[in-house]
């Protein structure tokens, strides 16, 4: 039998085998987990893992494109030029970043994307922000929430929720205006009450489910693709996403695109 080592493919038996992993981690004989496809942190001790193959969900992916492609073709006026809003993205998982600017590129959405543990989101936010001056900010990575805990609002009880806390209190701190900097923020099973108190424009998980890799990425792409002088269909955007209104929530936002007339050739 194959042995279970860190970067393995795995699930877990408990939990019957629904979501895939990576093994980042193995110590004492206790595996850390991070979702394939889901924005999900976990453990699990090695004789409950079972080894699968490397499963990308491209069907959420394509979804996602054939979405935005048909509100961006019905939208698309060829006698004007568009600029859209620019996209400055943290993320605690280098292989969702990647995906994520795959997608963002496939979309030609301007992003820039920094690869970085949760915890140390809070001392770089501010300088990129201000050497990227983006108009719209995504903060993620991965989360869980402890089910164990007594209380569902203390920060204490959810693995990296706080980190993304403190980034986004950075973040206001350079545009306090939910208009001048959009703010998209969390990942599976993360403090919705706390990330949105703290000045999220859209944040997970509001009924602590998992959310998708790509979920952050698409808000953020309808935003940077959606006039600056209109406001997003709130009930439209979540509801695209993978797990709706379980897994994320929001408030009323402007888009960042502006229209130039007229169209070079």
């Amino acid at each position: 039998m194959e042995e279970i080592k860190v970067g393995s493919v795995v699930s877990r038996n408990s939990y019957g085998n629904d979501i895939d992993f990576i093994v980042s981690e193995i110590k004492d004989g206790i595996a850390i987990l991070k979702g394939v496809n889901i924005r999900l942190i976990a453990d699990a001790p090695l004789e409950d893992l079972k080894l699968e193959e490397d499963r990308i969900d491209k069907e959420v992916e394509e979804e996602f494109f054939q979405i935005f492609k048909t509100d961006y073709e019905i939208n698309k006026d060829s006698e004007y030029f568009i600029i859209p809003g620019k996209v400055l993205h943290f993320d605690g998982d280098i292989k969702y970043l990647k995906r994520c600017l795959a997608f963002y590129e496939k979309l030609n959405v301007p992003c820039y994307g920094i690869a970085i543990r949760e915890m140390d989101i809070k001392n770089y936010v501010g300088y990129y922000l201000n050497l990227i001056k983006p108009n719209i900010l995504v903060i993620t990575g991965h989360d869980s929430y402890n089910k164990k805990s007594e209380d569902i609002r203390s920060l204490e009880s959810y693995k990296n929720s706080r980190y993304f806390v403190e980034g986004i209190l950075e973040a206001r701190k350079y545009r306090s205006n939910y208009h001048d900097l959009i703010i998209i923020a969390g990942a599976c099973q993360s403090n919705y009450e706390a990330l949105m108190n703290a000045g999220a424009n859209f944040a997970s998980s509001p009924e602590r489910v998992n959310i998708h890799s790509l979920d952050p990425a698409y808000i953020a792409t309808t935003i940077s693709y959606t006039r600056y002088n209109q406001e997003i269909n709130l009930r439209k955007i979540i509801n695209e996403t993978k797990y709706k209104e379980q897994g994320i929530g929001g408030i009323e936002t402007r888009g960042t695109l502006y229209r130039g007339y007229p169209n070079s050739v």
